[in-house]
């Protein structure tokens, strides 16, 4: 095969190369997703086998399409055992915990509920709880907690916290 065929060969896959990319970073946006962090996580101990978890986090809709959200549930890594998935604690009853129970500190965020949306290019704060049957030692041993949060259209996010602070 001549030299000239190989150019010609290599020049057209650098095109179709450099038009593929150009199509995957036009259409980035239209990808729905979340970003985010956690910020901080409270434990209240509720008897010595069940406690509340309190975790307020920062995420982020980097797409250009509004997230909805249809479910937040909180999912703890304990470190020994199977990961467990904690049982959604409702806004009004979140609202009343820090109405009534100062050993959680200040509320700092607004709690993500049901039919929230986080809006194109925009970053919110909120907050989620969870009742775990564990002591709120078990919980503070925790090898990573994770919150959940699944969009309408059945998208996930997954925001993680990796070590549990000391």
């Amino acid at each position: 095969m001549s030299k000239q065929f190989w150019l010609l060969l290599v020049a057209g896959l650098a095109i179709v190369g450099a038009g593929v990319g150009l199509l995957l970073v036009g259409t980035k946006g239209n990808h729905l997703e979340l970003t985010g962090a956690v910020l901080h996580t409270r434990v209240l101990a509720l008897n010595p086998k069940a406690s509340i978890v309190i975790v307020d986090f920062r995420v982020k809709n980097p797409s250009d399409i509004p997230f909805v959200v249809r479910s937040v549930t909180i999912v703890l890594d304990p470190g020994k055992g199977e990961t467990l998935e904690g049982q959604s604690v409702s806004k009004p009853d979140v609202e009343n915990l820090f109405k009534y129970e100062k050993l959680l500190g200040p509320k700092f965020n607004e709690v993500l509920t049901i039919r929230d949306k986080i809006a194109p290019r925009q970053s919110v704060d909120r907050m989620a709880g969870a009742r775990f049957e564990l002591a709120d030692s078990a919980i503070d041993a925790r090898k990573s907690i994770m919150i959940r949060i699944e969009d309408l259209d059945g998208t996930v996010a997954q925001i993680s916290e990796r070590a549990a602070p000391k």
